[in-house]
Formats: structure tokens, sequence, C-alpha cells
């Protein structure tokens, strides 16, 4: 029986996507987890993947153009239907690329299962989870923003070279569209000179290009940087947001991952202070499964396992993939999969489940140096953690000024679901754990005895 490839919903404000490539033409066989097509929303483009085995037999939507959620794009016949008849009953198999859609011939019956599902949800952008381990911009990039006709860029001859055409990625050429970038203006780093999605972004810099006196610069929205704009917006509008700060010693700490590292230095695995600070932050929520919740405005969900976001920066915002059931990972499993989540969100190669389901956020700007900071709560999370610069300080201790490896922690809370006493709790919690190691190892050991 034929089954529907059907536009997922990735967030709950999510409407439409966008059909980038398809990967498969009608007719080619298609296997169970095989990429079909990238589909882009107003976070990121993702391949999709299917569920399912057949063959494609009709692409309903050509590639450009912008699908509502839960609208059929293609069909996959399955064993026991030809694809011929399948073709005949939509009537849209030999549909001209770049033509107007044709109105749908009424749908025959067909199994409505979803079949692909891998592009990530519109998470708000909280914490960058560099290669490094270090964390950065705590930031709310929101869900659904309004979308732009999509804007077909074919490639065209380099000047002054006629028969020479514009090698560039589809994603690269999505990248150039909503940048403004003119991609003739690029030199390419891929095979033979191809445009990379990295040569767009390299070329952004970090402050952007200077302007002389007198000048100035109009910068449009991406659909991603607008998409932030409408989640931080919505989140300081709807969620009563108060902040508690602490500071914590992480002299002992440091000193501990320093001789972790020169063990682990066979293995070639650096652990970072982020990793620790992510395991403490499981751990105790353990303690307090009030922080470990969701709130959709009439009910608060608490959860047994403890789902990290951890935002990795992509080009003009943050996509944060999640460490599901971190409170059972070991640290090198932690600095392991943080760095393969990284590396395979800056490829756009994330899955959807690795998109979605966050229940708690921890955020930071410690690689630049920044002391002390309050985030924006995630909605519908509850809460979200702030973390400031390892550095020295003068601190008192036994009556002497010494100087010790300290650091700022504020969490952000929703007062409608979390007291003042509830998050202090949790925080004095957690910097015990940070302070005194043996004592969080040994408590994760109580929780987890079978791991």
């Amino acid at each position: 029986m034929s089954v529907e490839i059907t536009m997922p919903q990735l967030s709950d404000t999510m409407t439409e996507g966008t059909v980038v490539k398809w990967h498969k033409k009608e007719g080619d066989p298609i296997k169970s987890g095989d990429e079909v097509a990238d589909i882009e929303t107003d976070k990121a483009t993702m391949p999709m993947e299917a569920f399912e085995g057949g063959t494609l037999a009709v692409i309903l939507a050509p590639e450009g153009e912008k699908v509502r959620v839960g609208q059929a794009i293609g069909v996959i016949a399955t064993a026991g239907e030809k694809v011929n008849q399948i073709r005949a009953r939509y009537s849209l198999g030999m549909r001209p690329t770049g033509s107007a859609p044709a109105p749908p011939a009424p749908k025959p019956p067909t199994e409505s299962r979803q079949l692909t599902t891998v592009v990530p949800a519109a998470r708000p952008a909280t914490m960058e989870a560099a290669t490094s381990g270090e964390v950065h911009e705590p930031d709310d990039a929101g869900h659904g923003a309004t979308r732009q006709p999509p804007v077909a860029v074919p490639p065209v001859p380099r000047s002054g070279d006629g028969n020479r055409r514009l090698r560039i990625s589809p994603l690269a050429r999505r990248m150039a569209v909503d940048m403004g970038i003119d991609p003739e203006s690029l030199h390419g780093s891929g095979p033979d000179g191809r445009i990379v999605r990295q040569d767009i972004v390299a070329p952004r810099g970090g402050a952007g290009p200077q302007l002389g006196v007198g000048q100035k610069q109009v910068v449009p929205l991406t659909k991603m940087r607008a998409a932030i704009a409408k989640g931080l917006t919505a989140s300081k509008q709807n969620i009563p947001h108060y902040y508690e700060t602490i500071d914590v010693d992480v002299e002992d700490l440091s000193r501990v991952r320093a001789k972790l590292n020169e063990m682990l230095e066979g293995e070639k695995i650096r652990l970072s202070l982020a990793d620790f600070i992510a395991k403490a932050v499981a751990t105790a929520l353990l303690q307090h499964p009030m922080l470990n919740a969701t709130f959709n405005g009439t009910e608060i969900t608490r959860y047994g396992d403890v789902n990290l976001g951890m935002a990795v920066a992509v080009a003009d915002g943050l996509i944060v993939p999640i460490l599901r059931g971190i409170q059972r990972l070991g640290l090198k499993e932690i600095r392991r999969r943080s760095a393969d989540l990284a590396e395979r969100a800056r490829a756009g190669r994330l899955k959807q489940e690795e998109m979605t389901g966050g229940t708690f956020t921890i955020s930071s700007l410690g690689a630049w140096g920044v002391r002390e900071f309050s985030a924006i709560i995630n909605p519908p999370e509850v809460a979200i953690l702030a973390v400031g610069a390892a550095e020295k300080r003068a601190v008192v201790r036994d009556e002497q000024i010494i100087a010790r490896t300290m650091m700022s922690l504020t969490l952000s809370a929703d007062h409608r679901v979390v007291d003042g006493a509830t998050a202090a709790e949790f925080l004095r919690t957690l910097k015990t754990f940070l302070e005194e190691p043996s004592i969080m190892f040994f408590m994760n050991e109580l929780e987890n005895p079978a791991r």
C-alpha cells in the first residue's frame, strides 16, 4: 500500500516548511533511513529520512516549494502497488520543474503515516557547545517566524567565462539568498571549487564590515533572526522571570579536571569545565525535580530524565541539540556526545529527536570572559542556568585573602512554577556538587547503580 511523505510539524508554532532539494528521483528505490529530501524551516535546513522502504512513486512538492505541515510532499509505493498506478491517481508525476503546482486530484486512500522526520524544531538557542566544550551565548530563538517566499537561485555563469558555471551546494545557495550574499563574490573551498556552507559563513566575520563616517547599513532579518526575535519577545512578555545568583569556588574542580585530562591523554579526550557543570546540573535536578519540568499554562510536567539543551552557533543564529538522559552518562560520554552534536549541528546533520524534548537548558558566556549575566527561559521549560567565566578572584579563607578560581551562576526561573526558596535550594545543591566533586560522583552512583 502506498504511503505519503508528509511535512512534519516540528514545533507547536511551525505551520510550513520548504523543500530545498530532493535526494531521490521518481522511480528511485528507497530504504528505511535513506535521506530523501532537505527541508528548510525558520531555523535551519536539515535532511529528512524515510521511515519505510519502497519506491518513490510521485514527487508532489518540487524543490523551492513551501508546504504546510501535514501536507503530502511525495508518495512511496510499498509492496504490492505499481508506481505507474500511483502516478496516474495523483496526476502530478510529470509536472515540469518550476511550473506552478497543478491542483491536486482527490487523494486516493493511502496510509497517512508520517514517513520522514529529521528537521529540527525551532528550539530556543541558549548555549553554544563548541568542540572545545566551552559554552556561550544565552538566547531564545523561539518558534515559527513568518516566512518569505523562497527565492530560486539557479546556477549562473562566472563573470567573464560563459562556459564555467557556478558550483554551489543547495544549503549554501539557500544561505546566500537569506543573507543577501552574491555567490559569485565567493571562492569555494569544496571539491572542484564548489561553494559550501563554510564559504558563506566565513566571510561574515564577527562584527561585520567596517562602515565609514556618514555611512549606514540596513541588514534585513533572516528567518532565523526573526525566529529568535519572536521567541525572545514571547518569553519575556509571558513568563514572569526572576533571577538568583550564587558564586562557586571551582578551584578543586579545576584540579580534578586537569588530573583526569592527564589520564585521558591516550584516548584523545579532553574534558572541559562545561562537561562537569552539565553533569552537576543533571545530578542536582534529580534532587530538585520541580526545575526539571515544563509548563503549558495549565499543567506542570516533571521528568525522570534530564534532557539538557546545548545550543550550537550556526550562520546568524543558534541551534539547540539535546543531550538526552544525561544523568546516566559519564564525563567521557558527555564530552563525546557534546562534540558530536556540535559538529553535526554545524554540518546540518541533526535528527529531529536530537532537537526536541529538552527539560532544562544551560547557557554560558564564559569563553568571552563575561562574569555574570541573566538568561531568558526557553518555554515550555521553567528554568535556565547562566554560567559566567571561571576566573581568579580575591576571596577570604580563614581570615586570609587568597586567590581562588571562582564562577558566578545565575538561575532564571518561572515564578508561576518555581518558588524562590526552591530555586535557592537547587543552587545550593549545585554549588556543593561543583565545590566537592566527590559528593556529586557519589550521588550519581546512588541514582544510577546499574550504569
